[in-house]
C-alpha cells in the first residue's frame, strides 16, 4: 500500500500580504517538520539573499522573518498518498488539498500566490475552489527550488524569485483579496 503523508499548518501572520505555496514536503521536510529541510533545496537560501531569513538561522527565526515581511507559507496538498519524495509520485487520486477559503478569510491582505514549481500550480488549479464571487489574488508560477529541479542553477532561481520582494513592495491587487471567503 502506498504510504500516506501530510502537510504542515500553514505558517502565517494575519498581515500576509504573499502566500508562497509548495506542492507537498518531501521526506526529509516531513522527517524534520521543516518547510524545505532537504539540505540542497535552494528555498532557504534564496529567502536568505531576499529577506535575511538564510539556512544558518535556526528553523523558527527563519520564519519569523518571513512572516514579518509579510510571506505566509503553506502547501497546496493537505494529504495524499505518495511513495518517496517527488512530485510525480503523488497518487492524484488520493490528493486532499488544505482549506484556502480558511486561509484567505485569516490573511485578507494576501494579493499575491507564488507557486514554487510546476507541480504545486498544477495541483492547486486542479484541487483548489475559491468561493464563488471571490475575488482571486494574482497568481504566478516560480522555478521550483527542489533539488530535483536542475534545469536552472542558483543564479537563475534567484533572479527569479525576487517577484516576491517585488509583490511585497507593490501594492496588492486589491486590499481584500478573498476578504468574502469562509
Amino acid at each position: 500500500m502506498i504510504p500516506e503523508v501530510r502537510s504542515f499548518p500553514p505558517a502565517f501572520r494575519a498581515d500576509a500580504r504573499v502566500l508562497i505555496l509548495g506542492s507537498m514536503p518531501g521526506e526529509a521536510s516531513l522527517a524534520a517538520t521543516q518547510y524545505y529541510a532537504h539540505p540542497r533545496n535552494a528555498f532557504w537560501p534564496i529567502m536568505g539573499r531576499l529577506f535575511g531569513a538564510g539556512p544558518d538561522l535556526p528553523y523558527d527565526e527563519r520564519l519569523a522573518r518571513l512572516n514579518a515581511a509579510g510571506i505566509a507559507l503553506w502547501d497546496v496538498i493537505a494529504r495524499c498518498r505518495r511513495p518517496g519524495s517527488l512530485d510525480s509520485a503523488i497518487d492524484r487520486g488520493s490528493v486532499e488539498p488544505n482549506d484556502f477559503a480558511g486561509l484567505f478569510a485569516a490573511c485578507p491582505r494576501i494579493g499575491h500566490v507564488f507557486f514554487n514549481g510546476t507541480a504545486a500550480e498544477t495541483a492547486f488549479r486542479r484541487h483548489v475552489r475559491l468561493p464563488a464571487g471571490s475575488r482571486p489574488p494574482a497568481f504566478a508560477r516560480l522555478p521550483s527550488t527542489s533539488p530535483a529541479h536542475a534545469a536552472r542553477d542558483f543564479a537563475a532561481k534567484l533572479a527569479a524569485w525576487q517577484a516576491v520582494r517585488e509583490a511585497l513592495g507593490a501594492a496588492p491587487r486589491h486590499a481584500a483579496a478573498c476578504a468574502g471567503a469562509a
